[in-house]
């Protein structure tokens, strides 16, 4: 078959596996009684090429469009607020993720995992159709999510705002084209790999270089405290994110 019709207020969400292994579906419409999508709802579901999922689900669930390997676009709207591990893992044909909220709604979704934000394909996102390059955290966002932007290809650059003191693990994972990055007084702790793969950044600016330690681990239990003088130095402040400590959890001391 060639389209799903999920007739209108019968569902209040697709249950696990609805649609699993149906690789003849090519496109859906999923009616606004819908809340939530199903742990591996559209799972192997190939022959899909594009999704809209309209503004009442406010979840997806863990593995919902794995191996959909045909998707080419998927409209998320601002909200739903979790997407489950491994959502949009293998979504190879994937190009572009368009969200329907601004930056503060995209900041505060919760990834499980990095295959669960469809980016990790995709590289490109838009927000509101403009596809986001210089990406401005505003003053309202205090912290940015883990995942939150994860193989954001498209990105060359970052501006966080004061309100923000943290950034989650893998928040920029993997955002190759990102070459310049500021973080504000505010910020407190940096998460686990949250610039690794930045291969093009040579621009780190710490507006605080005090107090900040580095650790393998969460608890910092042991813990190694970093120069003030080296993080004034913006590319050798990229350095440390991207290679040195790139797998570290970063805190400053207030």
């Amino acid at each position: 078959f060639h389209q799903a019709d999920i007739l209108y207020g019968v569902l209040t969400g697709l249950n696990k596996g609805a649609f699993y292994n149906c690789s003849s579906l090519t496109s859906i419409t999923i009616p606004d009684s819908v809340t939530s999508i199903g742990d591996e709802a559209f799972r192997n579901c190939s022959g899909l090429t594009s999704v809209t999922i309209p503004d009442s689900v406010t979840s997806i669930g863990s593995g919902a469009f794995r191996n959909c390997s045909g998707l080419t676009s998927v409209t998320i709207p601002d909200s739903v607020t979790s997407i489950g591990n491994y959502a949009f893992s293998s979504c190879s044909g994937l190009t572009s993720v368009y969200y329907t909220g601004d930056i503060a709604g995209w900041c505060g979704i919760e990834f499980v995992g990095y295959n669960a934000n469809p980016l990790c394909n995709a590289g490109k996102l838009y927000i509101n159709n403009t596809l986001l390059t210089d990406l401005v955290i505003p003053d309202s966002v205090t912290s940015i999510g883990s995942y939150a932007f994860s193989g954001c290809s498209g990105l060359t650059s970052v501006s966080i705002g004061s309100g923000v003191t943290s950034i989650g693990d893998y928040a920029f994972y993997n955002c190759r084209g990102l070459t310049s990055v500021t973080i504000p007084a505010g910020v407190t702790s940096i998460g686990d790999s949250a610039f690794d793969g930045c291969s093009e950044l040579t621009s780190v600016v710490f507006e605080n270089t005090e107090g900040w330690r580095v650790s393998t681990s969460s608890s910092f239990s042991n813990y190694k405290d970093l120069s003030a003088a080296d993080l004034a130095a913006p590319q050798t402040a990229a350095e440390y994110l991207i290679s040195e400590y790139r797998w570290y959890y970063w805190k400053r001391l207030l």
